[in-house]
């Protein structure tokens, strides 16, 4: 117990890049890249995103852009808001930007909708699994937090509020934007709500990068 507390502690705090890079770097790529194509597989679903791909969901109608374009455009407005609460990205939050919104586009377009309800439920709970799995993966491998983290936990050091407070302040307000938009609110939104928790801090003391002296 003690090992996977320390282990989960141990994700949320940035190592830098020159400390086994070539460990980390791909288990990094690897996580976004999971998180791309767990993305789409819940959208391809229709039951539902979480509340950032609600968003995400609603200005692509709204604009015609590519769902992966318009993920990265929003990152980057993301970290624009960083710099007053002086957070410093790492390597995971460019990638973060960069990698993801490829990832999605690329298994969109080779991803079939389903039909059927049974198919689509299949789709949604892999790609809820998938998802805990990847963000797992990523955060472990700790080189910096991606954009939305970013931002949650920037706010709760600067301000002093409870960091559940401020996720959820934001995660209900993002939501409420991407519905008005057009967005996919549905079972699958609730599902992700209450899984992804439970399942990345599951996966976390699988994945993160211990160094051997920490290790030992």
């Amino acid at each position: 117990m003690g090992t996977k507390y320390g282990h989960m502690l141990a994700a949320l705090t940035s190592v830098p890049v020159t400390v086994s890079p070539f460990r980390r770097v791909p288990q990094l790529l690897a996580g976004l890249v999971l998180y791309g194509a767990s993305t789409a597989l819940q959208i391809r679903a229709a039951l539902g995103l979480n509340p950032w791909d609600v968003l995400h969901e609603g200005l692509t109608g709204r604009t015609g852009l590519s769902f992966g374009t318009v993920t990265a455009l929003v990152g980057v407005l993301v970290l624009l808001c960083w710099i007053p609460l002086r957070q410093r990205p790492g390597v995971g939050t460019v990638g973060n930007v960069v990698v993801i919104g490829v990832a999605v586009d690329a298994c969109l377009a080779v991803l079939p909708a389903p039909h059927g309800l049974v198919p689509r439920i299949s789709f949604l709970l892999a790609g809820v699994v998938l998802n805990g799995l990847a963000a797992a993966v990523y955060i472990g491998a700790r080189l910096g937090p991606g954009p939305r983290d970013g931002l949650t936990t920037g706010f709760c050091a600067r301000t002093g509020t409870s960091l559940r407070l401020v996720r959820t302040v934001v995660e209900l307000g993002v939501l409420a934007v991407g519905w008005l938009l057009g967005g996919t609110i549905g079972v699958g939104t609730v599902l992700y709500a209450a899984a992804i928790g439970p399942l990345t801090q599951a996966f976390l003391p699988r994945v993160t990068w211990m160094s051997a002296r920490s290790a030992s």
